[in-house]
């Protein structure tokens, strides 16, 4: 009964990664006999000041797409977790962002974004305010990237803490009540710690949807302005498939894979020295 689900797997999964792998110790310009170079991409990756560069502005991406989405997707959960009148068409308001395409999503905040006639500068000159050039300006173009990203993801990973708060004794609330403790430390003392299996899948899927973004980069600034949004899918792309490198392309995706499984072990690891809960 499990052979569909495991030739998913093996088809769909494993034997890509293992055949990117192989593909790493070739050099093939896809119109070219494929020959066979053994580490020699590996060593030329090591000195290639633009596979580092991808490498750091993809961190930079991380580092406001997974904090961002996680506390607003936690704050939102806390938020519809009461029992209102219409609270469920609320729910569902909040999770339509991740149901439309990531392009077409893309291209709704492209024309957003645009400064001339887009919907946020227009809005900001009714306060007199001149908005900036978001997706041409260096230092503006990720966080705006990046903020369309929070906008999407956010009340799908509020479906999860959700999930977890609901799953939450009513009983620890009255206790921590009758013990004179306020909503906030109630929170942290009570709440956070029992939705640290909830949080530890939201983080995880969170760090490797991060690291692995592209559609929306590619519509909205295509790694540009300069390269201050090329991250390192966007640099595989171009390597594939505009300057048809599929060998070296590879060696930059094995190095990406690596650093997604490093970062998702060190969570598993972090998150299992903390399972102990104390509600002395």
């Amino acid at each position: 009964m499990l052979a569909p689900s495991m030739i998913g797997v093996l088809g769909f999964l494993l034997a890509p990664v293992l055949i990117v792998i192989v593909l790493s110790l070739f050099d093939w310009k896809l119109l070219s006999t494929p020959e066979f170079i053994g580490l020699a991409n590996y060593r030329e990756l090591l000195n290639d000041d633009d596979v580092w560069h991808s490498f750091l502005v993809t961190l930079y991406y991380v580092l406001i797409c997974v904090p961002g989405t996680t506390i607003l997707s936690l704050l939102l959960a806390l938020l519809v977790n009461r029992k209102l009148r219409g609270m469920k068409y609320f729910r569902a308001l909040l999770v339509i962002p991740w149901m439309a395409t990531p392009v077409a999503m893309g291209l709704v905040w492209t024309w957003i974004f645009d400064p001339g006639r887009g919907a946020l500068n227009q809005f900001l000159g009714l306060f007199g305010l001149d908005g900036p050039a978001w997706l041409s300006s260096p230092l503006l173009a990720m966080p705006s990237v990046a903020a369309v990203h929070i906008w999407q993801f956010a009340g799908y990973n509020m479906l999860f803490f959700l999930a977890g708060l609901q799953n939450i004794p009513a009983s620890l609330r009255e206790a921590s009540s009758l013990d004179g403790a306020s909503p906030v430390a109630h929170f942290f003392a009570v709440t956070l710690p029992l939705l640290r299996p909830t949080m530890l899948f939201v983080l995880i899927t969170n760090v490797i949807g991060s690291f692995q973004a592209f559609d929306t980069i590619f519509v909205m600034t295509e790694g540009g302005p300069g390269d201050s949004t090329e991250v390192a899918t966007y640099l595989i792309y171009d390597e594939a498939f505009r300057k048809f490198d599929f060998g070296y392309a590879s060696t930059i995706s094995v190095l990406l894979f690596a650093v997604i499984l490093v970062v998702t072990i060190s969570q598993f690891v972090y998150f299992e020295r903390r399972t102990t809960y104390d509600f002395s």
